[in-house]
């Protein structure tokens, strides 16, 4: 389905919850709306569902303008975070009651909710009761019944969101198999930017009501239009730093050393702010020969998360707790004990630098240097 939104916004009382926006979903893939929490996704999806008329705009289906058409008119499906089955009917039942409802023959009913099943792995379950049943089934169960309509467009709402990390890495490449074949048009909302790397397709980033850069997920990720798009999609957020133009290769950070910037001339006046963004994956501590960009840091919190530590960091010797130099997030493979206050060197590969002008926006990305690195 071809799905484009012109000029919507939506206001409820004095609150705008969407901003003026334009968005056309490319047909055939996952369109994957991207922010953090309030940034308009459920309200933009419901716009698009139907469930909500837009204060203003127009929303047109494969060219017919649809907008104030009921959901119950439309042909999509949907899923909510809070998955929603039937709970006096069984999970056969829960996946055939759309089917049944278009009144299809019994012989296809039980074709493709058999079919279905399979593919979410709950075939074994098809005569149990909902409440019978762990979360991560019951979203299985939820999922299935939207999917076996085979709907030309399919919103999914964080579908995955309340499942434990083992069953939400399962569904998600299960989701992204069953749209393969690129029959459905997929909006899949989410706050996590590994997800969005993960399905792929394209991106919306969206933040307080408003998109702040649309595009292929990878170039998305790749080329931040903003630090806002930027700080969304990194997860830890992107290290941003406050600068000048040392020279037509170089930078200076705000209290702290010179970097080195790979690739052409910087084509900046000498002074001029600017500013300069490291995702934290990048910044290694010691040990990296041959790498110009050495900074002296000291450790304000060495944070563990499963195989990696967060290395938190100031510029700078040594001083009060959190430090007087500007900040910095070490990204490190392995488990890591350092001391508060223990002064470490951290390094950045000139490669790996973002560079935005004083307001934000992108003048250069890394693969602009050649380097074709993330």
């Amino acid at each position: 389905m071809n799905l484009e939104l012109k000029d919507i916004s939506m206001r409820v009382g004095a609150e705008t919850h969407l901003y003026p926006l334009d968005v056309k979903l490319v047909p055939g893939t996952i369109n994957v709306l991207l922010g953090p929490t309030q940034a308009g996704k459920t309200t933009l999806m419901r716009v698009m569902a139907g469930l909500d008329r837009p204060t203003a705009g127009r929303i047109f289906a494969d060219g017919k303008d649809v907008t104030g058409v009921s959901v119950r008119e439309r042909n999509l499906a949907m899923v909510y975070q809070q998955f929603v089955n039937y709970p006096a009917m069984t999970v056969y039942d829960n996946i055939a009651a759309p089917l049944r409802l278009q009144r299809r023959p019994d012989a296809e009913v039980k074709q493709r909710v058999t079919q279905m099943a399979e593919k979410l792995h709950i075939s074994h379950l098809l005569q149990r009761l909902p409440g019978a049943l762990s979360g991560g089934q019951q979203q299985r169960c939820a999922l299935a019944r939207a999917l076996v309509k085979k709907a030309p467009l399919v919103l999914l709402d964080e579908p995955l969101v309340n499942l434990d990390y083992k069953l939400r890495e399962e569904l998600r490449a299960e989701l992204a198999s069953l749209f393969a074949d690129g029959n459905t048009t997929v909006v899949y909302a989410t706050t996590e930017p590994q997800e969005a790397l993960l399905l792929g397709g394209h991106t919306v980033v969206m933040d307080a009501g408003r998109i702040l850069q649309t595009g292929p997920t990878l170039e998305t990720y790749g080329k931040p239009a903003s630090v806002r798009a930027a700080a969304i999609f990194n997860d830890p957020p992107m290290n941003v730093l406050d600068a000048r133009v040392e020279d037509s290769h170089s930078i200076r950070l705000d209290g702290g050393p010179a970097l080195t910037v790979a690739g052409n001339p910087l084509g900046l006046a000498k002074g001029k702010p600017c500013k300069v963004g490291i995702r934290c994956h990048h910044v290694a501590l010691a040990g990296i020969d041959g790498w110009p960009n050495r900074m002296d840091c000291t450790v304000d919190l060495s944070e563990l998360s499963g195989s990696e530590t967060y290395v938190h960091l100031h510029l700078g010797a040594p001083g009060a707790h959190g430090g007087t130099g500007p900040g910095l997030v070490a990204q490190v493979p392995g488990v890591h004990a350092a001391a508060i206050d223990s002064v470490v060197q951290a390094a950045v590969d000139p490669a790996h630098i973002f560079i935005f002008d004083a307001e934000g926006a992108l003048l250069r990305a890394p693969q602009e240097n050649g380097h074709g690195a993330y």
